[in-house]
């Protein structure tokens, strides 16, 4: 098949082309709310508009499915429930901007769902939040069964791309196949 990282990094060498990485949805105080405003205004004229935020919208919801699939099947095939290292909590790399962020939203809503599950949060541009206990990422790497990237922070491109005694979920790009 094709990769789609490869496939953007060479096209972007154009000088007139800037494709932006895929990621677990779109979030930001003006990317993620914007769209709402002109397709309510201009319903008719706005319609593909409406419909690339839906797409959006279910990108995060296909990430909550996955990273729950993904929990499930380690404790059917384990006997236990796993360790779960959610990566990043901006809505962007290397920032620490939780504004209508995607990856905040899959935090909270796997946390919520899934009470019994140890999930240690990261976001290594913050020192606290009020709804999370923020862990290091290299501690939270070692310590988790599943290591799930909402963010692509440049601190986890030090961590290794690949570990036999974990599940790595990518919905950023940070492992590079």
């Amino acid at each position: 098949g094709i990769n789609v990282w490869e496939l953007i990094s060479l096209a972007n060498k154009h000088p007139r082309v800037n494709i932006l990485q895929p990621g677990c949805g779109v979030g930001g105080h003006c990317i993620a709310v914007d769209p709402y405003f002109i397709s309510s205004a201009f319903p008719n004229e706005a319609k593909i508009i409406a419909q690339a935020r839906n797409i959006n919208n279910y990108k995060s919801e296909w990430c909550v499915e996955k990273a729950k699939n993904a929990i499930l099947s380690f404790e059917l095939e384990n006997g236990k429930k796993p360790q779960v290292a959610l990566m990043g909590l901006a809505f962007k790399p290397n920032i620490d901007d939780l504004r209508e962020s995607p990856a905040m939203k899959i935090a909270k809503h796997l946390v919520a769902e899934m009470p019994d599950v140890k999930f240690n949060i990261v976001e290594p541009n913050i020192s606290s939040h009020p709804d999370f206990d923020i862990v290091d990422f290299q501690t939270a790497f070692e310590q988790s069964d599943i290591v799930v990237y909402l963010t692509a922070h440049k601190q986890f491109f030090m961590l290794p791309q690949e570990a036999n005694d974990k599940l790595i979920l990518d919905f950023c790009g940070v492992i590079k196949k």
